[in-house]
């Protein structure tokens, strides 16, 4: 007969009492300075799904997310696995970022002295924190994701240890696992692992085409629900909070961060800005919309920039 494993509920309320009287909150690792992509919870235990149609901007959102909390907090480390671009992409675009420089001008070679100045301060940014972002080469499967992240950013070191999954569909979990969704299902079983063990989880995902009020299939903003991460259903079930970043057909440049599940709190949806041309997200919502965070540092040199971005005014 199989032993019975269970805990009474006077005991588990002794331990949650101290721990409450401790005053002490959990810890989260801010992906923004403040404002509501602040209040996002990413941190140890948690596992936090984004999904987003093609174009929609969750890649550039993600990686945005992961240098301001590698800025935040100084002892964290994160390992990136994204299946889609190679490093040298990922940071061209954050470079770009941080600069104001267009990511076409960095991609296509075409710096001159008139940029000069504001990459060599972007570079200087990402200098403050690449040291602590690694990011994982083939194979894409989640028993050489579990290798760099102990190599790299061991939850034995205390500092703090996020994993970027970008994006599920496309990481193969350990196993046969049979059709698309068998896999997704056993790839969330082993993530929700590495959350138990500690650290913080960012899994991005696939969305399917959904039907909107008129019966067509695309991926309107308001069709876009829960059920539309791909092989939804132990994605919805396993994940702490998700998102679904979703784009206006009429406003080509503005975001909605959909809160679809908060384990924790509450939903709350956050207006975005997104600047496609050097990757960029902000809060729009928020009651300053002056750049905060790493750009901070290159707010007086934008304001001496002329409106092309080709020259300085003084």
């Amino acid at each position: 007969m199989k032993k019975a494993n269970y805990i009474t509920a006077a005991d588990a309320l002794e331990d949650w009492r101290d721990d409450l009287m401790t005053g002490k909150p959990p810890t989260l690792y801010r992906v923004a300075e403040s404002g509501p992509l602040a209040d996002i919870e990413i941190g140890p235990k948690l596992i936090t799904l984004f999904g987003g149609a093609p174009g929609a901007g969750k890649t550039a959102f993600i990686m945005q997310g992961c240098f301001e909390a590698l800025r935040l907090n100084e002892s964290l480390r994160v390992v990136c696995c994204n299946v889609e671009m190679p490093p040298e992409v990922l940071l061209e675009r954050q470079l770009s970022r941080l600069s104001g420089v267009p990511l076409d001008v960095i991609r296509h070679r075409r710096i001159d002295e008139s940029h000069a100045e504001r990459i060599d301060a972007g570079f200087e940014l990402l200098a403050d924190v690449v040291d602590r972002l690694a990011f994982v080469r083939p194979p894409f499967d989640l028993a050489n994701v579990a290798a760099v992240a102990d190599a790299f950013a061991p939850l034995s070191s205390g500092g703090g240890t996020v994993i970027v999954l970008d994006y599920l569909q496309r990481i193969a979990p350990p196993g046969t696992n049979g059709d698309r969704r068998g896999s997704v299902d056993a790839l969330m079983n082993f993530i929700r692992q590495f959350a138990d063990a500690g650290a913080a989880v960012i899994a991005v995902s696939a969305v399917g085409r959904q039907k909107d009020s008129k019966g067509r299939s695309g991926y309107s903003a308001d069709a876009m629900g829960l059920g539309s991460f791909r092989e939804s259903s132990e994605l919805e079930f396993g994940c702490d909070s998700a998102f679904i970043l979703t784009s206006a057909d009429d406003e080509p440049n503005r975001r909605t961060l959909k809160h679809l599940k908060a384990r924790h709190g509450e939903l709350c949806d956050v207006e975005l800005a997104f600047d496609g041309s050097t990757q960029r997200f902000d809060a729009l919502d928020y009651e300053s919309h002056d750049p905060t965070g790493l750009s901070a540092a290159l707010a007086d040199l934008w304001d001496r920039t002329d409106a092309t971005g080709g020259g300085f005014d003084g």
